[in-house]
Protein backbone atom coordinates (compact mmCIF):
# COMPACT_ATOMS: atom_id res chain seq x y z
CA UNK A 1 0.00 0.00 0.00
CA UNK A 2 1.37 3.41 -0.92
CA UNK A 3 0.32 6.97 -0.31
CA UNK A 4 -1.52 8.39 -3.32
CA UNK A 5 -2.14 12.01 -2.49
CA UNK A 6 -3.30 14.33 0.22
CA UNK A 7 -6.73 15.93 0.07
CA UNK A 8 -5.94 18.23 2.96
CA UNK A 9 -7.87 21.34 1.93
CA UNK A 10 -9.78 24.08 3.60
CA UNK A 11 -13.60 23.98 3.43
CA UNK A 12 -13.51 26.88 0.94
CA UNK A 13 -11.21 24.98 -1.41
CA UNK A 14 -13.41 21.90 -1.08
CA UNK A 15 -16.43 24.01 -1.97
CA UNK A 16 -14.68 25.41 -5.05
CA UNK A 17 -13.64 21.90 -6.03
CA UNK A 18 -17.25 20.78 -5.71
CA UNK A 19 -18.55 23.65 -7.83
CA UNK A 20 -16.16 22.68 -10.64
CA UNK A 21 -16.96 18.96 -10.38
CA UNK A 22 -17.53 17.38 -13.79
CA UNK A 23 -21.22 16.44 -13.80
CA UNK A 24 -22.40 14.12 -16.56
CA UNK A 25 -25.87 13.08 -15.39
CA UNK A 26 -28.97 13.58 -17.52
CA UNK A 27 -32.70 12.99 -17.21
CA UNK A 28 -32.33 9.21 -17.71
CA UNK A 29 -29.53 8.71 -15.18
CA UNK A 30 -31.67 10.72 -12.75
CA UNK A 31 -34.65 8.48 -13.52
CA UNK A 32 -32.43 5.44 -12.84
CA UNK A 33 -31.30 6.88 -9.48
CA UNK A 34 -34.88 7.75 -8.50
CA UNK A 35 -36.34 4.38 -9.46
CA UNK A 36 -33.49 2.63 -7.67
CA UNK A 37 -34.30 4.66 -4.57
CA UNK A 38 -38.09 4.60 -4.77
CA UNK A 39 -39.04 1.15 -6.11
CA UNK A 40 -37.36 -0.74 -3.34
CA UNK A 41 -38.41 -2.90 -0.45
CA UNK A 42 -41.60 -0.87 -0.13
CA UNK A 43 -43.27 -2.18 -3.30
CA UNK A 44 -43.38 -5.71 -1.89
CA UNK A 45 -45.45 -4.66 1.12
CA UNK A 46 -48.11 -2.74 -0.83
CA UNK A 47 -50.43 -5.70 -1.45
CA UNK A 48 -50.49 -6.27 2.32
CA UNK A 49 -51.13 -2.56 2.88
CA UNK A 50 -53.96 -2.62 0.35
CA UNK A 51 -55.44 -5.61 2.16
CA UNK A 52 -55.56 -3.69 5.46
CA UNK A 53 -57.18 -0.61 3.89
CA UNK A 54 -59.57 -2.15 1.36
CA UNK A 55 -60.45 -1.37 -2.23
CA UNK A 56 -61.26 2.34 -1.74
CA UNK A 57 -58.90 3.60 0.96
CA UNK A 58 -55.94 1.56 -0.33
CA UNK A 59 -55.63 3.11 -3.82
CA UNK A 60 -56.53 6.56 -2.47
CA UNK A 61 -53.72 6.34 0.12
CA UNK A 62 -51.19 5.43 -2.58
CA UNK A 63 -52.28 8.29 -4.84
CA UNK A 64 -52.21 10.68 -1.86
CA UNK A 65 -48.63 9.80 -0.89
CA UNK A 66 -47.53 9.95 -4.55
CA UNK A 67 -49.08 13.42 -4.91
CA UNK A 68 -47.40 14.66 -1.74
CA UNK A 69 -44.07 13.31 -2.98
CA UNK A 70 -44.46 15.07 -6.35
CA UNK A 71 -45.34 18.40 -4.68
CA UNK A 72 -42.35 17.98 -2.36
CA UNK A 73 -40.14 17.27 -5.36
CA UNK A 74 -41.14 20.49 -7.10
CA UNK A 75 -40.43 22.50 -3.97
CA UNK A 76 -37.07 20.80 -3.29
CA UNK A 77 -35.82 21.11 -6.88
CA UNK A 78 -35.75 24.88 -6.42
CA UNK A 79 -33.53 24.54 -3.36
CA UNK A 80 -30.50 23.00 -5.08
CA UNK A 81 -29.12 26.44 -5.94
CA UNK A 82 -29.17 29.42 -3.58
CA UNK A 83 -30.31 32.18 -3.48
CA UNK A 84 -31.62 31.94 -7.07
CA UNK A 85 -32.93 28.50 -8.14
CA UNK A 86 -31.71 29.07 -11.73
CA UNK A 87 -28.24 30.65 -11.41
CA UNK A 88 -27.34 30.21 -7.75
CA UNK A 89 -24.42 30.82 -7.52
CA UNK A 90 -24.19 28.51 -4.47
CA UNK A 91 -24.85 24.81 -5.01
CA UNK A 92 -26.22 22.81 -2.09
CA UNK A 93 -24.67 19.36 -2.02
CA UNK A 94 -27.33 17.80 0.19
CA UNK A 95 -30.77 18.24 1.73
CA UNK A 96 -29.11 19.43 4.96
CA UNK A 97 -27.05 22.06 3.10
CA UNK A 98 -30.23 23.37 1.47
CA UNK A 99 -31.99 23.69 4.83
CA UNK A 100 -28.93 25.37 6.34
CA UNK A 101 -28.73 27.96 3.54
CA UNK A 102 -32.45 28.73 3.58
CA UNK A 103 -33.56 28.24 7.19
CA UNK A 104 -30.39 28.47 9.30
CA UNK A 105 -28.26 26.17 11.42
CA UNK A 106 -30.87 25.25 14.05
CA UNK A 107 -33.30 23.95 11.44
CA UNK A 108 -30.42 22.23 9.64
CA UNK A 109 -29.51 20.31 12.82
CA UNK A 110 -33.10 19.14 13.29
CA UNK A 111 -33.39 18.23 9.62
CA UNK A 112 -30.04 16.46 9.76
CA UNK A 113 -31.31 14.20 12.53
CA UNK A 114 -34.28 13.07 10.44
CA UNK A 115 -32.18 12.68 7.29
CA UNK A 116 -29.48 10.59 8.95
CA UNK A 117 -32.02 8.40 10.78
CA UNK A 118 -33.89 7.92 7.51
CA UNK A 119 -30.77 7.03 5.51
CA UNK A 120 -29.50 4.74 8.26
CA UNK A 121 -32.89 3.08 8.53
CA UNK A 122 -32.94 2.36 4.80
CA UNK A 123 -29.74 0.38 5.24
CA UNK A 124 -31.44 -1.71 7.94
CA UNK A 125 -34.59 -2.23 5.87
CA UNK A 126 -32.65 -3.25 2.77
CA UNK A 127 -30.57 -5.72 4.76
CA UNK A 128 -33.72 -7.34 6.16
CA UNK A 129 -35.40 -7.51 2.75
CA UNK A 130 -32.38 -8.98 0.99
CA UNK A 131 -32.14 -11.75 3.59
CA UNK A 132 -35.87 -12.50 3.28
CA UNK A 133 -35.51 -12.77 -0.51
CA UNK A 134 -32.45 -15.03 -0.31
CA UNK A 135 -34.25 -17.23 2.21
CA UNK A 136 -37.29 -17.28 -0.09
CA UNK A 137 -35.16 -18.75 -2.89
CA UNK A 138 -34.09 -21.59 -0.58
CA UNK A 139 -37.68 -22.14 0.58
CA UNK A 140 -39.01 -22.07 -3.00
CA UNK A 141 -36.62 -24.83 -4.02
CA UNK A 142 -37.53 -26.81 -0.90
CA UNK A 143 -41.28 -26.55 -1.62
CA UNK A 144 -40.68 -27.57 -5.23
CA UNK A 145 -38.66 -30.64 -4.23
CA UNK A 146 -40.51 -31.69 -1.07
CA UNK A 147 -44.06 -30.51 -1.78
CA UNK A 148 -46.03 -27.42 -0.81
CA UNK A 149 -46.91 -28.82 2.63
CA UNK A 150 -43.30 -29.56 3.56
CA UNK A 151 -41.76 -27.94 6.64
CA UNK A 152 -39.28 -25.63 4.92
CA UNK A 153 -37.95 -23.37 7.67
CA UNK A 154 -34.64 -21.57 7.29
CA UNK A 155 -32.88 -18.83 9.24
CA UNK A 156 -31.87 -15.53 7.68
CA UNK A 157 -28.87 -14.44 9.80
CA UNK A 158 -26.33 -15.93 7.39
CA UNK A 159 -27.92 -14.09 4.47
CA UNK A 160 -27.78 -10.79 6.33
CA UNK A 161 -24.10 -11.37 7.02
CA UNK A 162 -23.44 -12.18 3.34
CA UNK A 163 -25.28 -9.01 2.24
CA UNK A 164 -23.24 -7.04 4.79
CA UNK A 165 -19.96 -8.35 3.36
CA UNK A 166 -20.98 -7.24 -0.15
CA UNK A 167 -21.93 -3.78 1.14
CA UNK A 168 -18.64 -3.58 3.04
CA UNK A 169 -16.82 -3.78 -0.28
CA UNK A 170 -19.17 -1.53 -2.29
CA UNK A 171 -19.18 1.10 0.45
CA UNK A 172 -15.59 1.95 -0.39
CA UNK A 173 -16.85 3.55 -3.64
CA UNK A 174 -15.78 7.15 -3.27
CA UNK A 175 -19.04 9.07 -3.73
CA UNK A 176 -22.49 9.32 -5.34
CA UNK A 177 -21.03 10.38 -8.70
CA UNK A 178 -19.31 6.99 -9.07
CA UNK A 179 -22.39 4.75 -8.74
CA UNK A 180 -24.45 5.67 -11.82
CA UNK A 181 -23.78 2.22 -13.33
CA UNK A 182 -24.96 0.57 -10.11
CA UNK A 183 -28.21 2.56 -10.19
CA UNK A 184 -28.91 1.60 -13.81
CA UNK A 185 -28.49 -2.11 -13.00
CA UNK A 186 -30.62 -1.75 -9.85
CA UNK A 187 -33.38 0.12 -11.72
CA UNK A 188 -33.57 -2.67 -14.33
CA UNK A 189 -33.80 -5.24 -11.54
CA UNK A 190 -36.59 -3.30 -9.79
CA UNK A 191 -38.68 -3.22 -12.95
CA UNK A 192 -37.99 -6.93 -13.52
CA UNK A 193 -39.29 -8.14 -10.16
CA UNK A 194 -42.19 -5.67 -10.17
CA UNK A 195 -43.32 -6.97 -13.58
CA UNK A 196 -42.95 -10.58 -12.38
CA UNK A 197 -45.06 -9.82 -9.30
CA UNK A 198 -47.59 -8.13 -11.57
CA UNK A 199 -47.72 -11.11 -13.92
CA UNK A 200 -48.04 -13.64 -11.11
CA UNK A 201 -50.86 -11.60 -9.60
CA UNK A 202 -52.74 -11.54 -12.91
CA UNK A 203 -52.25 -15.29 -13.34
CA UNK A 204 -53.51 -15.95 -9.81
CA UNK A 205 -56.64 -13.81 -10.30
CA UNK A 206 -57.39 -15.54 -13.62
CA UNK A 207 -56.83 -18.92 -11.96
CA UNK A 208 -59.19 -18.05 -9.10
CA UNK A 209 -61.84 -16.92 -11.56
CA UNK A 210 -62.86 -13.95 -9.42
CA UNK A 211 -61.43 -10.92 -7.59
CA UNK A 212 -60.92 -11.32 -3.85
CA UNK A 213 -60.98 -8.57 -1.22
CA UNK A 214 -63.53 -6.09 0.09
CA UNK A 215 -64.13 -2.39 0.50
CA UNK A 216 -63.35 -2.60 4.24
CA UNK A 217 -60.18 -4.67 3.90
CA UNK A 218 -59.16 -7.59 6.11
CA UNK A 219 -61.52 -8.44 8.97
CA UNK A 220 -60.07 -8.57 12.48
CA UNK A 221 -61.32 -9.88 15.82
CA UNK A 222 -61.22 -6.45 17.51
CA UNK A 223 -61.48 -2.81 16.45
CA UNK A 224 -58.18 -2.03 18.16
CA UNK A 225 -56.35 -4.64 16.10
CA UNK A 226 -57.82 -3.16 12.91
CA UNK A 227 -56.70 0.34 13.88
CA UNK A 228 -53.11 -0.83 14.49
CA UNK A 229 -52.99 -2.71 11.17
CA UNK A 230 -54.34 0.31 9.27
CA UNK A 231 -51.69 2.53 10.87
CA UNK A 232 -48.95 0.05 9.89
CA UNK A 233 -50.30 -0.02 6.33
CA UNK A 234 -50.09 3.77 6.09
CA UNK A 235 -46.54 3.63 7.43
CA UNK A 236 -45.60 1.04 4.80
CA UNK A 237 -47.05 3.18 2.00
CA UNK A 238 -45.20 6.26 3.23
CA UNK A 239 -41.99 4.20 3.28
CA UNK A 240 -42.59 3.36 -0.38
CA UNK A 241 -41.95 7.03 -1.27
CA UNK A 242 -38.58 7.84 0.38
CA UNK A 243 -37.47 10.06 -2.49
CA UNK A 244 -36.97 13.33 -0.57
CA UNK A 245 -34.02 11.83 1.32
CA UNK A 246 -31.81 11.73 -1.79
CA UNK A 247 -33.33 14.23 -4.24
CA UNK A 248 -30.70 16.96 -3.95
CA UNK A 249 -27.83 14.46 -4.07
CA UNK A 250 -29.26 13.12 -7.35
CA UNK A 251 -29.72 16.65 -8.68
CA UNK A 252 -26.06 17.34 -7.90
CA UNK A 253 -25.03 14.71 -10.49
CA UNK A 254 -26.79 16.49 -13.39
CA UNK A 255 -25.07 18.46 -16.12
CA UNK A 256 -26.37 21.79 -17.40
CA UNK A 257 -27.78 23.15 -19.66
CA UNK A 258 -30.66 22.51 -19.42
CA UNK A 259 -30.92 23.68 -15.84
CA UNK A 260 -30.63 21.02 -13.14
CA UNK A 261 -33.98 22.16 -11.77
CA UNK A 262 -35.85 21.52 -15.03
CA UNK A 263 -34.09 18.20 -15.66
CA UNK A 264 -34.91 17.04 -12.14
CA UNK A 265 -38.59 17.97 -12.46
CA UNK A 266 -38.87 16.06 -15.72
CA UNK A 267 -37.12 13.02 -14.24
CA UNK A 268 -39.37 13.18 -11.17
CA UNK A 269 -42.58 13.23 -13.20
CA UNK A 270 -41.45 10.23 -15.26
CA UNK A 271 -40.23 8.27 -12.24
CA UNK A 272 -43.06 8.95 -9.81
CA UNK A 273 -45.70 8.30 -12.49
CA UNK A 274 -44.06 4.99 -13.40
CA UNK A 275 -43.58 3.89 -9.81
CA UNK A 276 -47.11 4.84 -8.76
CA UNK A 277 -48.53 2.85 -11.69
CA UNK A 278 -46.49 -0.17 -10.61
CA UNK A 279 -47.47 0.35 -6.98
CA UNK A 280 -51.17 0.44 -7.78
CA UNK A 281 -50.93 -2.60 -10.06
CA UNK A 282 -48.84 -4.69 -7.66
CA UNK A 283 -50.90 -3.70 -4.63
CA UNK A 284 -54.26 -4.19 -6.31
CA UNK A 285 -53.42 -7.45 -8.07
CA UNK A 286 -51.80 -8.90 -4.96
CA UNK A 287 -54.91 -8.13 -2.91
CA UNK A 288 -57.23 -9.32 -5.69
CA UNK A 289 -55.32 -12.61 -5.85
CA UNK A 290 -55.15 -13.42 -2.13
CA UNK A 291 -57.78 -11.34 -0.34
CA UNK A 292 -57.60 -11.76 3.44
CA UNK A 293 -54.60 -14.10 3.04
CA UNK A 294 -52.41 -11.51 1.32
CA UNK A 295 -48.80 -12.05 2.52
CA UNK A 296 -46.74 -9.26 4.09
CA UNK A 297 -44.17 -9.57 1.29
CA UNK A 298 -45.71 -10.41 -2.09
CA UNK A 299 -42.80 -12.43 -3.50
CA UNK A 300 -41.51 -14.05 -0.32
CA UNK A 301 -44.72 -14.79 1.61
CA UNK A 302 -45.43 -17.86 -0.56
CA UNK A 303 -48.78 -17.01 -1.95
CA UNK A 304 -47.00 -18.13 -5.13
CA UNK A 305 -45.24 -21.51 -5.29
CA UNK A 306 -44.91 -22.12 -9.01
CA UNK A 307 -43.19 -21.67 -11.37
CA UNK A 308 -40.50 -21.94 -8.74
CA UNK A 309 -37.72 -20.84 -11.10
CA UNK A 310 -39.56 -17.58 -11.78
CA UNK A 311 -39.99 -16.96 -8.04
CA UNK A 312 -36.26 -17.59 -7.62
CA UNK A 313 -35.39 -15.21 -10.46
CA UNK A 314 -37.66 -12.48 -9.07
CA UNK A 315 -36.12 -12.76 -5.62
CA UNK A 316 -32.60 -12.65 -7.07
CA UNK A 317 -33.61 -9.45 -8.92
CA UNK A 318 -34.77 -8.04 -5.58
CA UNK A 319 -31.41 -8.83 -3.99
CA UNK A 320 -29.45 -7.26 -6.87
CA UNK A 321 -31.65 -4.18 -6.70
CA UNK A 322 -31.18 -3.86 -2.96
CA UNK A 323 -27.40 -4.10 -3.36
CA UNK A 324 -27.57 -0.90 -5.46
CA UNK A 325 -30.35 0.69 -3.41
CA UNK A 326 -28.32 0.34 -0.20
CA UNK A 327 -25.55 2.42 -1.77
CA UNK A 328 -27.94 5.03 -3.17
CA UNK A 329 -29.12 5.76 0.37
CA UNK A 330 -25.83 5.19 2.18
CA UNK A 331 -23.59 7.39 0.03
CA UNK A 332 -25.34 10.67 1.07
CA UNK A 333 -24.94 9.71 4.74
CA UNK A 334 -21.29 8.84 4.18
CA UNK A 335 -20.75 12.20 2.50
CA UNK A 336 -22.48 14.13 5.31
CA UNK A 337 -20.48 12.49 8.11
CA UNK A 338 -17.14 12.54 6.31
CA UNK A 339 -17.60 16.19 5.33
CA UNK A 340 -18.32 17.07 8.98
CA UNK A 341 -15.22 15.19 10.19
CA UNK A 342 -13.04 16.81 7.49
CA UNK A 343 -14.16 20.30 8.50
CA UNK A 344 -13.72 19.47 12.18
CA UNK A 345 -10.16 18.22 11.65
CA UNK A 346 -8.82 20.15 8.63
CA UNK A 347 -5.14 19.46 9.39
CA UNK A 348 -5.36 15.72 10.07
CA UNK A 349 -3.18 13.79 7.64
CA UNK A 350 -4.81 10.46 8.51
CA UNK A 351 -8.27 11.75 7.60
CA UNK A 352 -7.36 13.51 4.35
CA UNK A 353 -4.78 11.19 2.77
CA UNK A 354 -5.71 8.52 0.24
CA UNK A 355 -3.68 5.36 -0.23
CA UNK A 356 -3.38 3.10 -3.24
CA UNK A 357 -3.96 -0.60 -2.66
CA UNK A 358 -2.91 -3.13 -5.29
CA UNK A 359 -4.16 -6.70 -5.01
CA UNK A 360 -3.11 -9.56 -7.32
CA UNK A 361 -5.12 -9.77 -10.56
CA UNK A 362 -7.09 -6.62 -9.67
CA UNK A 363 -6.61 -2.97 -10.70
CA UNK A 364 -5.25 -0.60 -8.07
CA UNK A 365 -7.84 1.32 -6.08
CA UNK A 366 -7.75 4.09 -3.50
CA UNK A 367 -8.48 3.72 0.20
CA UNK A 368 -8.96 6.37 2.84
CA UNK A 369 -8.59 5.61 6.56
CA UNK A 370 -11.67 7.63 7.56
CA UNK A 371 -13.75 6.13 4.76
CA UNK A 372 -12.61 2.58 5.55
CA UNK A 373 -13.24 2.81 9.31
CA UNK A 374 -16.52 4.76 9.35
CA UNK A 375 -18.16 2.88 6.51
CA UNK A 376 -17.15 -0.49 7.97
CA UNK A 377 -18.75 0.47 11.30
CA UNK A 378 -21.87 1.71 9.48
CA UNK A 379 -22.37 -1.53 7.53
CA UNK A 380 -21.65 -3.68 10.59
CA UNK A 381 -24.18 -1.76 12.70
CA UNK A 382 -27.01 -1.88 10.12
CA UNK A 383 -26.42 -5.62 9.72
CA UNK A 384 -26.49 -6.19 13.49
CA UNK A 385 -29.72 -4.23 14.02
CA UNK A 386 -31.35 -6.01 11.08
CA UNK A 387 -30.51 -9.34 12.73
CA UNK A 388 -32.05 -8.17 16.01
CA UNK A 389 -35.28 -6.80 14.41
CA UNK A 390 -35.96 -8.84 11.23
CA UNK A 391 -39.60 -7.71 10.96
CA UNK A 392 -40.30 -6.53 7.43
CA UNK A 393 -43.65 -4.69 7.54
CA UNK A 394 -43.15 -3.18 10.99
CA UNK A 395 -39.65 -1.82 10.28
CA UNK A 396 -40.84 -0.24 7.02
CA UNK A 397 -43.76 1.39 8.80
CA UNK A 398 -41.60 2.86 11.57
CA UNK A 399 -39.12 4.34 9.07
CA UNK A 400 -41.87 5.81 6.91
CA UNK A 401 -43.56 7.32 9.96
CA UNK A 402 -40.31 8.92 11.16
CA UNK A 403 -39.15 10.77 8.07
CA UNK A 404 -42.10 11.28 5.70
CA UNK A 405 -43.71 14.37 7.27
CA UNK A 406 -40.63 16.42 8.17
CA UNK A 407 -38.67 15.71 4.98
CA UNK A 408 -41.45 15.50 2.39
CA UNK A 409 -43.84 18.13 3.77
CA UNK A 410 -42.54 20.45 6.49
CA UNK A 411 -39.03 21.47 5.41
CA UNK A 412 -39.81 21.76 1.65
CA UNK A 413 -42.70 24.08 2.49
CA UNK A 414 -40.65 26.23 4.85
CA UNK A 415 -37.83 26.58 2.31
CA UNK A 416 -40.35 27.56 -0.36
CA UNK A 417 -41.70 30.33 1.92
CA UNK A 418 -38.17 31.63 2.47
CA UNK A 419 -37.03 31.52 -1.16
CA UNK A 420 -40.17 33.07 -2.59
CA UNK A 421 -40.69 35.52 0.30
CA UNK A 422 -44.24 34.26 0.81
CA UNK A 423 -46.08 36.54 3.25
CA UNK A 424 -47.71 35.08 6.34
CA UNK A 425 -51.47 34.56 5.95
CA UNK A 426 -51.36 34.94 2.19
CA UNK A 427 -53.32 32.32 0.19
CA UNK A 428 -50.19 30.27 -0.64
CA UNK A 429 -49.02 30.40 2.97
CA UNK A 430 -52.40 29.28 4.36
CA UNK A 431 -52.74 26.44 1.83
CA UNK A 432 -49.28 24.98 2.42
CA UNK A 433 -49.48 25.36 6.20
CA UNK A 434 -52.92 23.74 6.27
CA UNK A 435 -51.62 20.90 4.13
CA UNK A 436 -48.72 20.40 6.53
CA UNK A 437 -50.93 20.48 9.63
CA UNK A 438 -53.41 17.97 8.17
CA UNK A 439 -50.65 15.50 7.20
CA UNK A 440 -48.91 15.58 10.60
CA UNK A 441 -51.47 13.55 12.63
CA UNK A 442 -51.72 11.04 9.77
CA UNK A 443 -47.96 10.47 9.90
CA UNK A 444 -47.94 10.24 13.70
CA UNK A 445 -50.76 7.69 13.53
CA UNK A 446 -48.70 5.57 11.14
CA UNK A 447 -45.59 5.89 13.33
CA UNK A 448 -47.29 4.93 16.60
CA UNK A 449 -49.04 1.94 15.05
CA UNK A 450 -45.86 0.68 13.45
CA UNK A 451 -43.91 0.99 16.71
CA UNK A 452 -46.65 -0.98 18.45
CA UNK A 453 -46.41 -3.66 15.76
CA UNK A 454 -42.62 -3.81 16.05
CA UNK A 455 -42.75 -4.22 19.85
CA UNK A 456 -45.46 -6.87 19.59
CA UNK A 457 -43.49 -8.83 16.98
CA UNK A 458 -40.32 -8.64 19.09
CA UNK A 459 -42.07 -9.87 22.25
CA UNK A 460 -43.77 -12.85 20.58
Amino acid sequence: MEEAHSSNQTPLLNKKHHNHLHRTGNVWTAVAHIITGVIGAGVLSLAWSMAQLGWIAGPLAMVLFASVTLISTYLLCNCYKTPDPEVGPVRNQSYIDAVNMNLGKTNARVCGLFVQVGLYGMGIAYTITSAISLRAIQKSNCYHNEGHNAECYFGDAQYMLAFGVVQLILSQINNFHNIQWLSVVAAIMSFAYSIIGLGLGIAKVVGNGYIKGSIRGISTSTTGEKVWLVSQALGDISFAYPYSLILIEIQDTLKSPPSEKDTMKTASIISISATTFFYLCCGALGYAAFGDKTPGNLLTGFGFYEPYWLIDFANMCIVLHLVGGYQVYSQPLFANVEKWVSVKFPDSGIIHKDFKLKLPLLPAFKLNVLRLCFRTIFVASTTTIAMLFPYFNQVLGVLGGIYFWPLSIYFPGQMYFKQRNVEAWSLKWVMLQSFSIVCLPLTLFALVGSIEGLITARLK
